[in-house]
């Protein structure tokens, strides 16, 4: 049975009815039922992967979040139905807060002048009393609607982070990370409450220091190796010279040449930088979203996602013949994958004119010549590398390197979508959509569409 189809507004109307069930002293809403309001933005396949993955990484690695104090000024009641809902089916983010833009307020509302050196504020001792209060207050700002949702949280504003004082004695009170002490973390995580994190630091003869929230975030995200970091902003994402988000960045294919574009400004290039400087000290399998928390349940169990999915990714590696490929490992990622069994002479009967495949053997392509055009016998991505933005980045590759190519898909393949939008035309045999790009001659794609409609599958039952 096919999810129900919802309107574009689907995670605003999810959140309504989590706020509707937390928030007017009624019973809070089952696991069970909180899933099935999920499958009103994906197909269940892709929530149970999704949520395997988040429960393996157990329960105080799942994710850390950074929130921006414009993120709580302003957007404050979605972030919260957000965080209620993952509460609710038992996920614990640790959430780390900033407030820039409510301690700029403050310090100009006390006349306090406020300066930033390379990005950094300037903080002298009537700077940092003041931005004692403004973090605690926006701490509990936080908690106060969590809770007023149902869901139990712990205000941590001092006492994970310690550090030395800035090497750059110019910018005062500023904190240099050189220790993090996940005890209290990991103890509000074990009692069921949502730790909420203050970008405050100690030093060790106790003198309160204040750190970037990038920096904290990044700091214990490498101290606790999550499966995910997120990053909630305004604009939902990173955004591309036309203002459009960019839905996948691969660092070990997209960073180089992302780095040298002029639209790109240089605090957002900064950004990338420790998002991959990050991802070296991490696990593979841990990613940074960027996104906006009324979109935070889509770009997590959706593989289509909502904002910007960053990955350290995986090199595309390029074949000319069948003779250089792993064939025992192409073999697996396809049968996992289809569920179904390669034919045995598939590897001798099939003659290549081009195989993409990625270093670890997560996804592939596999383009032959039939009819003298291009054609796409095999694409494949595992269902662990789902929603890392990995096919998109083959794909991309491999159509940047045939300008013409045809292709069939099963007509329930839930990549159909993809494809429609990726092709030219398509034509529909009940079994099969073909597909095709680049052709423009009425009898080549009719001999395409008849070779693609007839052709004996390798893959079977």
């Amino acid at each position: 049975m096919k999810p129900k189809t919802m309107n574009i507004n689907t995670t605003q109307t999810i959140n309504s009815d989590l706020q509707q069930s937390t928030s007017i002293g009624g019973q809070p809403k089952i696991k069970e039922t909180i899933i099935q309001l999920l499958s009103n933005l994906a197909n269940p396949k892709e929530i149970n992967q999704y949520m395997k993955r988040f429960v393996n990484a157990g329960q105080a690695h799942f994710a850390v979040i950074k929130v921006g104090g414009a993120v709580l000024e302003n957007d404050l009641d979605n972030l919260c139905s957000s965080l209620a809902f993952l509460e609710r089916i038992g996920l614990f983010p640790i959430v780390v807060h900033g407030a820039g833009s409510q301690l700029n307020k403050r310090l100009e509302s006390e006349g306090i002048k406020s300066e930033f050196l390379e990005g950094q504020r300037v903080t002298s001792a009537e700077v940092l009393k003041v931005a004692k209060k403004t973090f605690i207050q926006q701490n509990l700002a936080l908690a106060n609607g969590l809770q007023a949702m149902g869901v139990k949280t712990a205000s941590i504003t001092t006492g994970v982070f310690h550090a030395t004082i800035s090497s750059k004695t110019e910018l005062g009170y500023v904190g240099e990370v050189n220790s993090i002490d996940l005890e209290p973390v990991q103890a509000a995580i074990k009692s069921g409450a949502i730790p909420i994190l203050s970008s405050l630091a100690e030093s060790d003869t106790g003198q309160l220091l204040n750190i970037n929230a990038d920096i904290a975030t990044n700091q214990l995200a490498i101290a606790i190796k999550p499966y995910k970091i997120i990053f909630l902003t305004d604009t939902g994402g990173l955004l591309n010279q036309d203002d459009n988000i960019i839905s996948s960045v691969n660092l070990v294919t997209d960073y180089d040449n992302l780095m040298k574009q002029d639209w790109l400004h240089g605090g957002m290039k900064l950004k990338i930088k420790q998002i991959a400087e990050i991802l070296e000290q991490l696990p593979a399998t841990a990613s940074v979203s960027i996104t906006k928390p009324l979109h935070l349940s889509k770009e997590l169990f959706t593989h289509k996602g909502s904002g910007t999915l960053i990955r350290k990714g995986e090199s595309i590696l390029s074949f000319d013949s069948i003779e250089d490929i792993d064939k025992t490992l192409l073999t697996e990622l396809m049968e996992k994958s289809f569920n179904k069994i390669l034919d045995k002479d598939y590897f001798e009967k099939t003659t290549i004119r081009k195989a993409y495949i990625t270093q670890c053997y997560r996804a592939a392509a596999i383009i032959t010549v039939e009819n003298g055009i291009s054609y796409l016998d095999k694409f494949v991505v595992a269902d662990a590398a789902k929603g890392e933005g990995l096919g998109k980045t083959l794909w991309n590759k491999l159509r940047k390197e045939n300008p013409t190519l045809y292709w069939r898909c099963q007509s329930d393949n839930t990549i159909n979508g993809f494809y429609f939008s990726q092709s030219d035309g398509c034509f529909k045999t009940g079994q099969w959509n073909i597909f095709w790009y680049g052709l423009n001659d009425f009898k080549q794609i009719t001999d395409c569409v008849e070779y693609a409609k007839n052709k004996i599958p390798t893959l079977n039952k």
